[in-house]
């Protein structure tokens, strides 16, 4: 009943602009973000926390980060068993070489992935949420000494676990891998070793979401307390971008249009229609000064990745030994953490991921027709490899607009819309017949 309501308010809606304040919530979605619990978010943090140390370097199998990988397989396992056979995990081992500078020797890795496997057979896609479970001192050298990593990357690495209990009993179109990373902290070498690999074996990987540091809503210095608002860090122009795409960008102005910075909106706007008393920021940079993040590894061998943040960061629990010094109280703690904010941030990823798991495949070969003087803009495109989606929205926002203003629907591929390709940017997105959207593809020029 629902997939036929939504078809026929897209038949009334052809070629019309759709208000961007429209709101159609998929019920299935909603549905599994009323399931994320923060007492369960805190029981994970809690128990990462517990280990001595997650230390990318500890050996210590019964509180180092061995113990801590196995700690998370076994969630993902005991999760796998409600999948109906779709869902697998593994601790898949590797060797991060000697690169004299935080791994001093060639060292034992291993990240921590639970795979669920998509419905559609015909549907090669992957979709990776990934957070990084080591955790390190002020002495990144520091294999031994405590070192709790409650939000560094605790956080993170509890939204994966949590978010891999709700949706392991549901069925997506494509493939989720989550994903606990090792070696964040001494050069992003967990993710590096799987991006690697997903660019040598020609993964179809659409898209990456990396969460770290996602559980505290109060800053140092500053003292801001507020549980209202998350970042979501993109790259503008990509450190992967080839010269033919270099041209393209500069001729069209798409300076602000990368697929990260898709990506980057679309999961703005899916989080702020999914999530109450929750603003998604867009951060124009791909991450904070003196930082970085897993999703720069992937980022480099040129896939689609962001970076979810928390929006004010307490510098005195992060990367600092547990003490206390002069009356206050440094490291990186359980009870320095917000839970309901976590558990907000983790609604923001479960919108988006169950929406992109489940959309058609993007639009392909889309074009922008620059070959005459108009006040009209005429896109064209053919449709997408993957899936038979409802129609398609093109997407449509003033030149300094952060985010997409208007939508207008379709159900050919070609759409003629009654305003200048001079003075507004465009996009196109496949949406299937249960509403959900494609990432959105910038169109290039058609001019011969």
């Amino acid at each position: 009943m629902q997939k036929k309501l939504l078809i026929i308010i897209f038949a009334l809606c052809t070629q019309v602009a759709i208000s961007q304040t429209t709101i159609i919530r998929n019920p299935e979605i909603a549905q599994m973000i009323s399931e994320i619990s923060s007492d369960s978010l805190e029981h994970h943090v809690r128990a990462l926390a517990s280990f001595n140390s997650r230390h990318t370097l500890s050996t210590d199998e019964k509180d180092g980060m061995p113990a801590a990988q196995r700690y998370v397989l076994s969630k993902f396992n005991h999760f796998a068993k409600q999948s109906g056979g779709r869902m697998t995990a593994e601790i898949e081992k590797f060797t991060i070489p000697a690169d004299n500078r935080r791994i001093t020797a060639d060292s034992p890795g291993a990240n921590v992935i639970a795979t669920l496997k998509g419905t559609n057979p015909n549907d090669s896609r992957i979709f990776i949420l990934s957070a990084h479970m080591d955790s390190r001192n002020k002495d990144v050298m520091d294999a031994e000494g405590n070192s709790p990593g409650a939000n560094d990357d605790g956080s993170g690495t509890a939204a994966v676990i949590e978010l891999a209990r709700i949706m392991a009993s549901h069925e997506f179109s494509a493939t989720i891998m989550f994903v606990a990373f090792t070696g964040e902290e001494q050069g992003l070498k967990g993710a590096t070793y799987l991006a690697d690999k997903a660019k040598s074996e020609e993964w179809n990987l659409i898209a990456v979401l990396n969460n770290d540091i996602v559980g505290n809503s109060s800053s140092s210095e500053t003292l801001i307390k507020d549980n209202l608002k998350m970042r979501v860090f993109s790259e503008t122009i990509p450190v992967a971008e080839t010269e033919q795409e270099g041209n393209i960008r500069r001729y069209t102005n798409a300076d602000n249009d990368s697929k990260s910075r898709q990506l980057a909106r679309y999961v703005k706007e899916h989080g702020d229609k999914y999530v109450d008393q929750f603003e998604v920021k867009l951060i124009y940079r791909a991450d904070r000064f003196l930082r970085g993040g897993d999703q720069t590894s992937f980022a480099r061998n040129g896939f689609t990745a962001v970076r979810m943040s928390e929006m004010n960061e307490n510098f005195i629990h992060q990367h600092e030994n547990v003490r206390v010094e002069d009356g206050i109280q440094y490291g990186d703690l359980p009870e320095f953490m917000d839970f309901e904010y976590l558990r907000k941030v983790s609604a923001v990823n479960l919108a988006s991921l169950a929406s992109l798991a489940n959309s058609p495949g993007q639009p392909q070969e889309v074009k922008i027709d620059v070959r005459g003087l108009s006040n009209k803009s005429k896109l064209l495109w053919e449709a997408p490899a993957i899936g038979n989606p409802a129609g398609y929205y093109v997407l449509m926002r003033e030149t300094s607009s952060s985010m997409w203003e208007q939508k207008f629907w379709t159900t050919e591929t070609s759409l003629t819309v009654p305003y200048s390709k001079d003075n507004y940017f465009f996009a196109v997105q496949s949406v299937s017949d249960s509403g959900a959207e494609s990432l959105p593809v910038f169109p290039i020029p058609l001019s011969r």
